[in-house]
């Protein structure tokens, strides 16, 4: 009795509920799998050559005397090089799919084994009940000594047998569960990719509406630009009042904002334009800001049990404050101007109190904020202080250091950056450079 309940207990833990069918990626019959992502691996090689000779190009005008011509070119070789990812990043977008399509048939496949194991494995335990259930005596009284001892070889065979679909059905189970994980991550990077998408062709729409204000302005004359730098440059009064805004908080001022970002640099070494091109970018990022709720939006262990105690310690309601909405795949709750998880912000709580003399510190206190920025910058590695690093701090912060030099991210970097030239120009302007 004791095989038959422990068969029993282990044929139910490894039972699965079987996993959707999904779409599967659909390729002509001219083109194989393999040659197919030949193509758009030789693609993806042109075009991101391509943007290097951009980036080349656009380094160059940059250091350039400031002129009407110079600066549409650089317009242009902004507007060139987000053309060109966005390319890209289509190209990526179908390998993702094509990889999205393969591990749904891989995981349908291994359902199906799953499901044949299960079957196997149930009939093998109707056959080890049977003959547990049999006792001794009537096993001997029902045959002759030789059947008896042939039915003691098949309840050891069967016994091995059920060992064995044990010992498959865990490996079923691991390789499944391992199947599944990587669809997830493919499934969440395809997201990602989707909402720099949207967010680079509202860079281009921008870009192209500027160039065409400098254009009408100027009426293409090089005079009138310079009286209209000029003017810029005695705007600092202007600039120090304009609204920075921030994402899930109240809107300060430029002023303000500088100064708490000097502050933040002082102790972490990345630079205030930085810290506030980080600020601006994930303000922009998605439709659905400040839109979720801890309970609906948050991961349901890793962070939902961290936020109460949180808001706990802060004396604010959870049900009342504001987090990122979770999109299509994946989850949302991140919080504040920074867009802190509660698990990471956690694991920062005492650092950001240090620095920003905020004790407990609150994802949504603007000040606070911008100091937990910085310090997730420069751990990311902006401290260094070059453009390079900078840049890639950026990518860490947003895509994470595994995905940080896919070309298929580099918009994000590369827009921090321009909003850190803008910002830069406006602390030049305001510290009289």
């Amino acid at each position: 009795m004791h095989t038959r309940k422990r068969a029993q207990t282990l044929f139910l833990l490894f039972i699965f509920a079987a996993t959707p069918f999904l779409q599967v990626p659909f390729f002509t019959a001219a083109e194989t799998v393999e040659e197919r992502r030949a193509r758009l691996e030789q693609e993806l090689a042109v075009i991101e050559q391509d943007i290097i000779q951009k980036r080349g190009v656009l380094s160059e005008k940059q250091k350039e005397r400031t002129t009407l011509e110079r600066d549409i070119a650089i317009l242009d070789n902004q507007i060139g090089i987000a053309q060109q990812q966005i390319k890209y990043r289509d190209i990526t977008l179908s390998k993702i799919r094509d990889d999205i399509g393969n591990k749904q048939v891989a995981i349908a496949e291994l359902d199906k084994k799953v499901g044949r194991s299960a079957a196997s494995l149930a009939q093998i335990l109707r056959r080890t009940r049977e003959i547990d259930d049999t006792s001794l005596t009537e096993l001997v009284l029902s045959g002759s000594l030789t059947d008896f001892f042939r039915d003691v070889d098949d309840f050891e065979r069967v016994e091995r047998a059920l060992d064995l679909s044990f010992d498959e059905m865990a490996t079923l189970r691991v390789d499944l569960s391992a199947r599944k994980v990587a669809l997830e991550g493919k499934q969440s990077e395809e997201e990602q990719l989707r909402r720099l998408q949207v967010l680079e062709r509202q860079a281009i729409e921008k870009k192209e509406k500027e160039k065409q204000q400098i254009l009408t302005v100027t009426k293409g004359e090089e005079k009138t630009y310079q009286s209209l730098i000029a003017e810029r440059e005695q705007q600092a009064a202007q600039i120090r009042s304009a609204l920075f805004g921030l994402r899930d908080s109240t809107a300060i001022s430029f002023g303000i904002a500088y100064q708490y970002a000097k502050e933040a640099s002082a102790v972490t070494g990345v630079r205030p334009a930085v810290i506030l091109g980080i600020l601006r970018e994930e303000s922009n990022l998605g439709q659905n800001v400040g839109t979720g709720n801890w309970k609906a939006d948050m991961h349901p262990t890793r962070d939902q049990p961290v936020f109460a105690e949180l808001m706990e310690e802060l004396g604010l309601n959870p049900d009342t404050m504001p987090v990122s909405k979770k999109p299509s795949y994946g989850w949302g709750g991140a919080m504040g101007p920074a867009q802190f998880i509660p698990s990471t912000w956690v694991l920062y709580k005492d650092r950001i109190a240090r620095i920003s003399g905020e004790n407990p510190p609150n994802p949504w206190t603007a000040r606070t904020a911008i100091f937990a920025s910085a310090l997730l910058m420069a751990d990311n590695g902006a401290d260094a202080g070059t453009r390079a690093a900078e840049r890639l701090a950026a990518l860490r912060y947003f895509a994470g250091w595994a995905n940080a030099r896919k070309a298929a991210y580099a918009f994000y970097g590369d827009d921090v950056m321009s909003f850190a030239d803008q910002y830069q120009k406006d602390i030049d302007i305001l510290e009289g450079r």
